[in-house]
C-alpha cells in the first residue's frame, strides 16, 4: 500500500486523531514512517491473529522501539482499530473511484476488468491480503465486521452497478432478477480471484491447472454469466 499517493490520507489521520484511535506523534512523522507502522502492523495482525497481536514483534517489523509505538497508540487494541479502519477507508474509497467507469463499460469488458483489476490491486496489497483473508476464510469474528463486510459491500455493489446499467443499455434480459444475478456474479468472480491470491483455496475450488491456463476460466467464467442473463446469444 502506498499510503503516501492517496489524497485523503493526512485528513484520515488527523479524524482518527480526533476519535482517540492515533496520536499527534504519529501524524507527524514523516509518511515512509508512518506506512511502515501500519505495514507491520497489518502483516503482525495477519501472522498471529488481531487477539494475539505482538507489540514487540509489530515494532522490530516497523523498525521502531516499543515505547514508540506507545507514544503512537495507546494501547494494543487502538493500535489494530486504527490499522483496520484507516485500511477500510483506503480500499473502499479505491474501489468506489473505478465502480462507474466499470458501470460504463459493455458488460462483458466491465466483468473482465472488474476481476482481473482486482486481483491484479490486491497482488500488490500483500499485507492487507493476508489480513483480509484471514478475517474472511477462518471466520475470524473480531475482524468480520469491521474488516470483511465494508469492503464486500462495496464490491457488490460495484456488481450491481455494472449489471443494472448493463439492464438499461438492452445487454441484459429484462426478466432478470438483478440484485440475486448481482450476488451471484459477484460470488463467482470473488471464488476464481481468491483461487488465484490465495493457492490453499485452490485445493478446494481447483480450479487452476499447469493445463489450464488463467484465461480459458476467465473466459468460460464470462460466458457463463452472459448466457445466463445476456440478452443476446454470446
Amino acid at each position: 500500500m502506498m499510503f503516501s499517493e492517496w489524497p485523503q490520507f493526512h485528513l484520515y489521520i488527523l479524524q482518527l486523531e480526533q476519535k482517540g484511535k492515533v496520536t499527534r506523534t504519529f501524524r507527524r512523522l514523516d509518511p515512509q514512517r508512518q506506512q511502515a507502522v501500519i505495514l507491520a502492523i497489518l502483516g503482525e495482525a495477519a501472522e498471529s491473529g488481531p487477539t494475539d497481536l505482538n507489540i514487540k514483534r509489530v515494532a522490530r517489523r516497523a523498525g521502531v522501539a516499543v515505547g514508540s509505538l506507545y507514544q503512537y497508540f495507546g494501547d494494543r487494541s487502538q493500535m489494530l482499530d486504527f490499522a483496520v479502519e484507516l485500511c477500510v477507508r483506503y480500499v473502499t474509497e479505491s474501489f468506489e473511484q473505478y465502480g462507474p467507469m466499470l458501470a460504463e463499460m459493455p458488460l462483458r469488458e466491465a466483468l473482465q476488468a472488474y476481476l482481473l483489476g482486482g486481483i491484479e490491486w490486491s497482488q500488490a496489497q500483500t499485507g492487507f491480503l493476508q489480513l483480509f483473508a484471514r478475517a474472511a476464510y477462518q471466520g475470524d469474528a473480531a475482524l468480520a465486521e469491521r474488516l470483511v463486510i465494508p469492503i464486500a459491500q462495496v464490491l457488490r455493489q460495484m456488481m450491481s452497478a455494472i449489471i443494472t446499467q448493463a439492464v438499461a443499455r438492452g445487454e441484459v434480459r429484462p426478466d432478470v432478477d438483478v440484485e440475486a444475478a448481482s450476488r451471484l456474479a459477484n460470488a463467482l468472480m470473488i471464488a476464481v480471484g481468491d483461487s488465484q491470491l490465495l493457492p490453499y483455496l485452490d485445493n478446494y475450488f481447483q480450479l487452476n491447472d499447469p493445463s489450464l491456463p488463467p484465461e480459458r476460466t476467465l473466459n468460460a467464467l464470462l460466458d457463463l454469466v452472459l448466457k445466463g442473463i445476456g440478452a443476446e446469444p454470446v
